[in-house]
């Protein structure tokens, strides 16, 4: 693994002759070594049109290619930060949420209508992050950004999860979602008004959640 926890807001990646790792611009703190820094326009692993998909999508978020030899130390905002590691299986996360992730791994971007039907799109509405996520598949691993710290919590086909769409950072594996509405639900525990959604999260993976309702 390239990334390693400096503290819960900073990463240190190891840069290898050869490799290549992406991260969000602006996200480098300090470096040592021989390191590249170069505006990636090539839309990552993806190619071109990862990258024209999401531009339409909405998850524009500029990356730089990092090469070369040497560390170097990320973070962004003062948000806290969680290394994935991938397997082989795929990341759903948004755009906004990546501090940096293996060059290995192939990125793409998928309509959320295709999980979930309508449900799937109504959720980009409610939580304000569009209608599509970017993925990350293969074997590698991700660092992403949350307020005030992230749980991963498993999903079992026994045990669907549910979350505040709000709070949700990502999710892997085999994984349904689809929204429902559950009217009182905030307002029994305090947490604002009107009309109340969770997101239901089915199958075998596990999901990621923020300790937060703030948006990035």
């Amino acid at each position: 693994m390239p990334f390693r926890e400096v503290n819960s807001k900073m990463i240190e990646a190891t840069v290898l002759p050869g490799q290549r790792l992406f991260s969000q611009r602006g996200a480098m703190l300090a470096y040592k070594g021989e390191v590249s820094f170069t505006p990636n326009i090539q839309g990552g692993q993806g190619g071109v049109m990862s990258m024209l998909g999401r531009r339409v999508a909405g998850e524009a978020t500029p990356l730089m290619t990092v090469e070369g030899s040497g560390t170097v130390l990320f973070g962004h905002g003062g948000h806290h930060i969680q290394v994935i590691s991938l397997t082989g299986d795929t990341l759903y996360v948004e755009a906004d949420r990546l501090l940096a992730f293996d060059g290995s791994l192939q990125q793409g971007t998928m309509f959320l209508g295709s999980q979930g039907g309508v449900m799937g799109m109504v959720r980009g509405q409610v939580t304000g992050q569009g209608l599509f996520t970017t993925t990350l598949k293969g074997h590698g691993a991700v660092a992403v950004m949350a307020h005030g710290g992230v749980i991963e919590v498993p999903i079992t086909p026994q045990r669907p999860v549910h979350v505040d769409p709000q709070a949700y950072v990502a999710h892997h594996g085999d994984v349904r979602n689809k929204l429902s509405t559950a009217l009182g639900w905030r307002d029994m525990v305090g947490r604002g008004s009107g009309e109340a959604f969770q997101l239901e999260l089915s199958g075998s993976g596990a999901v990621y959640v923020q300790a937060s309702e703030e948006k990035l």
